[in-house]
């Protein structure tokens, strides 16, 4: 499968303090493959290191250790640029400009041709396509308007590969349930979407791959399914009913009695009308995978294994 983005054993080391003899590990040893076309979530507590390997992937910073490529470049390289786009956590705009007016001037920066269809284009797809909002100066903007335009300009150049920074953070369930969509939509245009965020239940809907930083390690990565287990797998607790059609519905399945319990990987709905049909009660239904939230703090707990554990710095 094609890769994205393929980086080993990155580590980040910078000092610190008035003398700066303080050594400071942010990331240690990290190493992941992101292929094409997906949507990748880089989860983690703050100041978990998910900033600094952005920076890594983006070219702003250089790893102390390691290496790697993105888009079959190596960290970077100049060239590669033309074709990512990057939405920043705490982007800083030129307030006095309209959202029309801010991407004329990244797209003039960038070189795009037929600036203005694309500034329509991008406009539409981020919703703030109305007179009202392309022509509103970026200081009139609400939260979620600045994060909707802030992406615009991220997609200014049509990238293979876009960076974003929290872009969920500090919106309401209506502004985080739109950028979900347009990082859908992005997704079905065969864009590979890589995010940093905190906020797990937005991840766990529209991430086909995840991976999750602990102090500077790489704790966990994979994807949803393989993490999680499969999606419609529930536990079952029930009474009564004809064994043999229970048993070809259930795994594990259990008899106390009349009481019976196992792992259901059917349709609820047809399970529910065949234990009905034959005289017996679904007393509870479950969804029997973890949740993102519930594999996140796991892990969290479990720490970082001592022997991935780096010596302490002098």
């Amino acid at each position: 499968m094609e890769t994205a983005i393929s980086v080993h054993n990155l580590t980040k080391t910078y000092r610190k303090g008035f003398w700066l003899h303080q050594k400071v590990t942010s990331l240690v040893n990290c190493s992941l493959e992101v292929p094409v076309g997906v949507t990748f979530g880089l989860l983690g507590p703050n100041g978990a290191g998910k900033t600094t390997l952005l920076k890594i992937l983006l070219g702003i910073m250089r790893p102390t250790e390691g290496g790697g490529t993105v888009l079959g470049q190596p960290l970077g390289e100049r060239s590669v640029r033309q074709r990512i786009g990057y939405l920043p956590e705490n982007a800083y705009y030129y307030d006095y400009l309209t959202g029309w007016e801010l991407l004329e001037f990244m797209g003039t920066l960038l070189g795009v041709p037929e600036r203005q269809k694309r500034i329509v284009e991008l406009l539409d797809l981020v919703g703030l396509s109305q007179a009202n909002a392309r022509q509103k100066k970026i200081k009139e903007y609400s939260k979620g308007m600045v994060q909707r335009i802030g992406i615009a300009q991220a997609l200014i150049n049509d990238p293979e590969l876009v960076f974003l920074d929290e872009p969920m953070s500090g919106l309401d369930p209506l502004g985080r349930y739109q950028i979900r969509e347009i990082i859908q939509g992005l997704r079905k245009q065969g864009k590979t979407v890589f995010f940093n965020s905190h906020i797990l239940s937005d991840a766990e809907a529209i991430c086909d791959y995840v991976g999750i930083l602990n102090q500077g390690h790489l704790v966990a990565m994979g994807k949803i399914q393989d993490l999680l287990g499969e999606e419609e797998t529930y536990h079952v607790v029930g009474k009564g009913g004809n064994p043999d059609r229970i048993g070809q519905f259930l795994l594990h399945l259990e008899w106390h009695g009349d009481n019976w319990q196992g792992l259901l990987v059917h349709s609820p709905r047809e399970f529910y009308e065949v234990v009905e049909a034959e005289g017996g009660k679904v007393i509870s239904l479950v969804m029997a995978r973890q949740d993102l939230e519930e594999f996140f703090i796991q892990k969290i707990r479990e720490g970082i294994p001592t022997a991935t554990k780096p010596p302490l710095a002098a």
